[in-house]
């Protein structure tokens, strides 16, 4: 029996977050700027979650070699520099605010997640 898409999409979407949050801890521990180091944490991820998305969440959607392969790459890339620029507004303004930036990026992640996904299901794989 096969997870439902959502469930794949969510279990991918914990390992990307924990390559994330590495990387954005990781920033913060030598002082790069809150809203930079949340950008090459969702980066990180990001790579992360087209190796998985792509072979387990939606193996079955994945177009053929070709012009069509790279035209969901791209459109993955553009769901996924959406997810940034909210990653790095949230985190940016949360921060600005003089707020922890850990808050905002669990803040961040919550909104990120749902865009994405959405973008991801309707327009990339669809």
């Amino acid at each position: 029996m096969q997870l439902p898409t959502y469930f794949r999409y969510i279990a991918a979407s914990g390992v990307s977050l924990c390559v994330d949050f590495a990387l954005f801890m990781a920033g913060l521990s030598v002082h790069v700027l809150p809203a930079i180091a949340a950008a090459v944490g969702y980066l990180g991820g990001l790579v992360c979650h087209w190796l998985i998305s792509s072979r387990f969440v939606f193996a079955d959607r994945i177009a053929a070699t070709g012009a069509q392969r790279w035209q969901q790459q791209a459109l993955f890339a553009g769901s996924a520099f959406i997810g940034l620029a909210l990653t790095m507004a949230i985190v940016g303004a949360f921060s600005a605010e003089g707020f922890d930036p850990r808050i905002g990026k669990l803040v961040a992640i919550a909104v990120s997640f749902q865009a994405t996904y959405l973008l991801r299901k309707k327009v990339v794989f669809a």
